[in-house]
């Protein structure tokens, strides 16, 4: 099987390794640039975890690649980009699709094709603060694209080198919503791989879920520096957090995307993690762009379409968006139409 994946960071490193590790057959190949691009050439991707008790570094062969113009159609192309580069990377897909491609997002936040399913409210939606001119949803058809929603934290300790840290859960399901033979051969190739892979029948409800945790954990956390004890720890913090989750929760359920519990009962769950610094705090403290669309702006734009009134998840959103423009390290999609 021929699989390409865009993107050799935290997560599309860690699961390139892995496809490649434990099945040697597939024909794995990596698109990355500079620095990660000369290590993967010269090493493979270097995956460093906990292996029956032991801590382990292992060396994936791959191919790495800067451009795909010479490559031929692939049987799968994973999407493992942080959403502010997405429109970057489109112009490596083309090349590597035919009609018979899967294409797996495994990416976090909501994607452009949220709405492309025909049953559910807003069918048909496009989200402009995120795919401003419709050129994500036309480079990855949703036809063609199975969502994944990654359980996992893996960072890169240097230019081609992955720590997995903990999970291995890759959730699947179909864009376009049910089950489909595609998703229970690609389901298979990913669990040979070694990863904790459930088909669900309604992937953008596993969206959202994941999304109503992180969407205010993420942007708090790149405001303050504060990890993720400290957040939770603050009642006043918890509580606004709790704030935006109700607003978020109603925005669903006004989409077809009904949660059940409360967000105390989800905050109890990232207790556990302890004092964990999020991605978007790490983006953040490196200079880097950060997810903030993705995960926040879109859930806006959303709830504008819905009539849900969102003045706690405004004030988020527009805290977040202030201290990253001061920094240089967000700037609103644009169109290029």
């Amino acid at each position: 099987m021929k699989i390409t994946l865009i993107g050799a960071g935290a997560i599309g490193g860690w699961i390139a390794a892995k496809l490649a590790l434990v099945s040697p057959a597939q024909d794995v190949t990596v698109v990355a640039r500079g620095d990660t691009l000369n290590a993967i050439a010269e090493h493979g991707v270097r995956l460093r975890e906990t292996v029956g008790g032991e801590r382990t570094e292992r060396s994936a062969r791959v191919r790495a690649v800067s451009e795909t113009t010479t490559m031929s159609a692939q049987d799968l192309v994973i999407i493992a980009v942080k959403a502010p580069a997405l429109q970057g990377v489109l112009h490596h897909v083309a090349p590597l699709l035919d009609e018979h491609t899967i294409i797996l997002s495994a990416m976090n936040g909501v994607p452009a094709w949220f709405f492309a399913r025909a049953d559910r409210p807003l069918a048909g939606m496009a989200l402009t603060s995120i795919d401003p001119n419709g050129a994500i949803l036309r480079s990855l058809p949703a036809s063609q694209t199975i969502g994944c929603v990654v359980h996992a934290a893996s960072s890169v300790v240097e230019p081609g080198v992955i720590e997995h840290k903990m999970g291995n859960r890759l959730i699947i399901g179909e864009a376009l919503g049910g089950g489909s033979e595609r998703s229970n051969t690609l389901a298979k190739i990913l669990v040979d791989a070694g990863f904790d892979v459930p088909i669900s029948n309604d992937i953008h409800h596993d969206i959202w879920f994941k999304l109503w945790g992180n969407m205010t954990m993420n942007p708090v956390s790149a405001i303050t520096g504060a990890t993720g004890d400290k957040m939770l720890g603050d009642p006043l913090v918890r509580a606004f957090c709790s704030r935006v989750m109700i607003e978020a929760k109603a925005i669903g359920a006004a989409i077809g995307i009904h949660i059940e519990g409360e967000p105390e009962a989800r905050h109890a769950v990232t207790e556990k993690l302890g004092a964990f610094k999020t991605s978007m705090l790490q983006d953040t403290l490196a200079g880097r762009a950060i997810e903030l669309d993705a995960l926040v702006t879109v859930v806006r734009e959303i709830g504008q379409r819905v009539g849900v009134s969102t003045p706690n998840l405004d004030a988020l959103l527009g805290l977040t968006r202030l201290m990253a423009q001061t920094r240089g390290i967000y700037k609103a999609p644009q169109s290029n139409s």
